[in-house]
């Protein structure tokens, strides 16, 4: 008797755990739905946009763009804007899925006219010195909006790109709302002007013990090199 209580101690978190997993698997729909919902019940962008995790994106980020003297900057995903709130730009254009979080910015940064907001159905021929994307790709589900993401994220760039995320095909043991992709295999394939130049493993590598103070994302730093490819 007290061997099948000690079994029924050890599976009953194990099914607790699939049980909430595959709940969640149902209840997801698509990407876009997933954030424009977060959003609009107030939620945030998640925990890699605050604390230990927010500070190392902008010392990296800022020490680049001073370097580089970059005057520029887009970024697609902006989400709530508190990762912004760390970063020193000239000039600076977010986009989001998201109306609710973009009205949100635009009241956060009502007095700083060096930024602006728009949705990401606006993008057209914008341009920008450096685009930015930030834990964003890995939790573009589709295939399809992975592909347009990706020409947006380059296409858009005169000069540099940086991606701070997974970079791996590795789906397993990940929530419903993330698929990590092989995004670097994407770019020698789509996008041969732009060369890899820089990757930077995360001051904060992932640590089951500390998931909201850790990540899997690494920077990766990207440089058109030849416009006429």
């Amino acid at each position: 008797m007290k061997n099948l209580i000690r079994k029924i101690d050890v599976l009953n978190p194990l099914l607790m755990f699939l049980k909430n997993k595959i709940f969640l698997k149902k209840k997801f729909t698509n990407s876009r739905d997933y954030w424009i919902k977060r959003y609009e019940k107030g939620g945030n962008s998640g925990a890699g946009s605050y604390n230990n995790l927010a500070e190392f994106k902008s010392e990296i980020i800022n020490k680049f763009v001073s370097k580089t003297n970059i005057e520029t900057v887009i970024e697609l995903g902006c989400g709530d804007g508190n990762q912004l709130e760390y970063f020193q730009f000239k000039s600076y254009t977010g986009f989001d899925i998201s109306n609710d979080v973009i009205k949100k910015c635009r009241e956060k940064f009502k007095n700083d006219t060096s930024k602006n907001f728009m949705h990401m159905d606006a993008i057209t021929n914008q341009k920008a010195e450096m685009v930015m994307s930030l834990d964003v790709i890995y939790h573009l589900i589709e295939d399809d909006v992975y592909n347009s993401y990706m020409c947006n994220l380059f296409d858009l760039s005169n000069r540099y790109v940086i991606i701070y995320a997974i970079n791996s095909n590795d789906s397993d043991n990940y929530e419903a709302h993330v698929k990590p992709r092989k995004f670097t295999s994407w770019i020698d394939v789509n996008r041969l002007e732009f060369k890899l130049i820089k990757h930077i493993p995360n001051k904060y590598p992932f640590d089951k013990k500390k998931p909201k103070s850790t990540s899997f994302a690494d920077f990766y730093i990207f440089e058109k090199i030849n416009n006429d490819i």
